[in-house]
């Protein structure tokens, strides 16, 4: 029954980073990653997720690089070792932001080059770009917000 649970677990992973247009194999490590007590190998990674050491290794730069997964060294031991961030949530969480905050910059970017008369669009471009923009005002407010409640929450106490 655990290895069910296990196995579902990474393949819900793996289907939730696609619905968010990621690879698959990408949510599938996270997963594995989670569900894993100790540092996992990149071998390890290969074997239990039945792919080539390739993929798996690109897959763990781009979400060492998000820091969503951190390099673990283990005493006597030359390979590297993976385990998931303890923040990893959050983290995850700011890359979306950092999506979110770009398409307020276009949104801007526009706005003030109708305001300025450098471009003249239709009726219907100067509508989007007003709700583009106040959309994503309120998505980044609230964005900060959750993340400075989670803060609050999640910060250890001394």
């Amino acid at each position: 029954m655990n290895d069910l649970i296990k196995k579902d677990f990474i393949q819900d992973f793996g289907e939730a980073y696609h619905m968010f247009g990621l690879p698959r194999l990408m949510g599938r490590i996270v997963g594995l990653l989670l569900h894993a007590d100790e540092p996992t190998s990149l071998d390890s990674i290969s074997k239990d997720l039945k792919v080539s050491k390739g993929p798996v290794s690109q897959i763990v730069k781009r979400l060492r690089d998000h820091n969503q997964v951190k390099r673990v060294w283990i005493p006597g031991d030359r390979k590297d070792y993976y385990r998931a961030d303890s923040n990893i949530f959050q983290n995850s969480f700011k890359s979306h932001m950092d999506m979110m905050h770009n398409n307020l910059i276009i949104a801007q970017k526009y706005k003030n080059l109708l305001k300025n008369k450098q471009y003249i669009g239709s009726k219907a471009f100067y509508a989007h770009i007003d709700e583009m923009d106040v959309f994503f005002q309120n998505v980044m407010k609230h964005y900060n917000n959750l993340i400075n409640d989670w803060e609050k929450i999640n910060t250890p106490k001394k």
